[in-house]
């Protein structure tokens, strides 16, 4: 089937053009093809914005075994809505993703499911270095040198180095201090108050993590991510990248802090957890300044009445992949940033960063993974209206200017202005690590 997509303002690799681009099957087939083309579908999208397909790189789906919080086909509706293409999923679901064998399991589960395309992390455990040093079909190794949401905290110094040593995929990391986490614990026994979430999960807690992640970046040479970055002070260790070190910041890291715990009670807890107005600054500077490459949600949705109980006994962690795109395009439209920034940092950056083929621009012979936005609309954020199973968000009641409309994956239209196609399931992101990784790949 070939698609028209008529006098859109495009985003193209060396800017925005008012163009038309043809699709032809599952890819970017021309732009700016002569008028006199053939077409099965012509879309007339003048005063519209077409970007390629967001890239999340940090999602939590929570399938299998968590699915009363999401599942695979919940969060890609969600994704879809939300302009995400793609994602990448973390380990820690139930079983984790910590061999192969696990690993084909959840590709086959996604192969039925997600409507979007989909990659899954191998997780790092005491048990899998085998695994780990024959994995593939995989963005990277996942480590959690703090304690998160599921049972994988990684925190024996001897193995942690023979991961850096001796495996060859990337390796992403959750960067907080155990050992400093377990003290602050201990001091605030007893605590009943959510305040004191950023005090245990310190900004010295991911400062000391973060640095111990770069030394052995830097010492085996070994590709590294750094996930979720929530202070500022984390910049400065990894600021001149040392070729091999790459960072991601999330919305709700950007846009909330700790004074929104006394509107958001539990709401707002999550690991990392929020630091002050002033770390959301320097995050935001970092990434315009390039010290951070991309922007990922870690969607990582629990239900309502998980959320509303009391700390420390609530879970961890906050939605984001329908709003991650409209809180981040409200930016554009307060002129914060441009929608080029955007592109970068949640469609070529991710791509670039993972080695994945074949998306995150728009280019003749990528994949037509695309999103039609609507950069004057104005709405406010609901958590009701969201396709994320919790219905709910830290965002509530927030106005943003810049909602995505329509949705294609590999030349497939999967959403348009709340209704969805599921005739045609997503497919597997495909990686190549031996391309060179990010530098490489920026002009």
């Amino acid at each position: 089937m070939k698609t028209l997509i008529k006098n859109a303002t495009v985003v193209l690799p060396d800017g925005p053009q008012k163009t038309s681009i043809l699709i032809d099957g599952a890819q970017i087939a021309d732009i700016d093809p002569a008028e006199s083309v053939k077409v099965d579908e012509t879309i007339y999208a003048y005063g519209m914005t077409l970007i390629p397909g967001v890239i999340d790189a940090h999602v939590h789906m929570r399938d299998p075994g968590l699915t009363s919080k999401e599942d695979l086909r919940s969060g890609s509706r969600a994704c879809a809505k939300g302009g995400i293409t793609t994602f990448l999923e973390m380990p820690n679901t139930n079983p984790a993703t910590v061999s192969q064998k696990l690993l084909e399991e959840k590709l086959t589960l996604a192969a039925n499911k997600s409507i979007v395309n989909y990659g899954f992390f191998l997780g790092a455990t005491l048990q899998n270095m085998e695994e780990l040093k024959k994995g593939t079909r995989t963005p990277g190794i996942k480590i959690y040198m703090g304690s998160s949401t599921g049972d994988m905290a990684l925190t024996d110094p001897g193995l942690l180095e023979a991961i850096f040593a001796e495996t060859k995929l990337p390796i992403a990391v959750h960067a907080e201090d155990e050992t400093i986490i377990e003290k602050m614990k201990q001091e605030l026994t007893g605590t009943r108050n959510v305040l004191d979430h950023s005090k245990i999960r310190s900004v010295e807690a991911e400062v000391a993590s973060v640095k111990r992640a770069c030394e052995l970046a830097r010492e085996y040479k070994h590709r590294l991510h750094i996930c979720h970055v929530s202070a500022g002070a984390s910049v400065d260790i990894f600021e001149d990248h040392a070729d091999v070190i790459t960072a991601e910041v999330t919305p709700h890291h950007l846009f909330l802090n700790i004074d929104d715990y006394m509107n958001l009670g539990t709401l707002a807890q999550m690991n990392p957890s929020l630091k002050t107005k002033e770390d959301n600054e320097a995050l935001f500077q970092a990434l315009l300044d390039d010290k951070i490459q991309i922007v990922a949600t870690d969607h990582a949705p629990h239900t309502w009445e998980e959320k509303c109980g009391r700390y420390p006994e609530t879970p961890s962690g906050v939605p984001g992949v329908d709003t991650a795109l409209p809180l981040m395009l409200d930016m554009v439209a307060k002129d914060k940033c441009t929608i080029e920034d955007v592109v970068h940092w949640m469609c070529e950056g991710p791509a670039l960063v993972w080695d994945i083929l074949e998306k995150g621009r728009i280019e003749v012979g990528y994949d037509a993974d695309l999103v039609l936005i609507d950069m004057n609309k104005t709405q406010v954020i609901h958590g009701p209206q969201m396709e994320s199973k919790c219905r709910w968000t830290p965002f509530e009641g927030r106005e943003v200017t810049g909602w995505p409309m329509r949705t294609w994956v590999c030349g497939k239209e999967v959403y348009r202005d709340g209704k969805f196609d599921e005739s045609r399931m997503g497919v597997e992101a495909m990686f190549d690590h031996d391309r060179g990784g990010y530098w490489e790949g920026v002009e």
